[in-house]
């Protein structure tokens, strides 16, 4: 079981700016259950779904 990545956020968001959390809390609101997780090898924040990955996407 992998996970489907919805969206990537550099990690050098302006201070106090959330983007990857505020994404993944519109994804939440819409009732897909997203989650923001480090990506340290790319130093960017992941919002990710639980399931199996889908070829061509990002």
């Amino acid at each position: 079981m992998g996970a489907r990545v919805l969206e990537r956020f550099p990690a050098g968001a302006p201070r106090g700016s959330w983007p990857a959390e505020e994404y993944a809390a519109a994804r939440r609101a819409e009732g897909e259950p997203a989650t923001v997780v480090m990506d340290l090898m790319s130093d960017t924040f992941l919002v990710v779904v639980e399931g199996p990955e889908e070829d061509g996407r990002p």
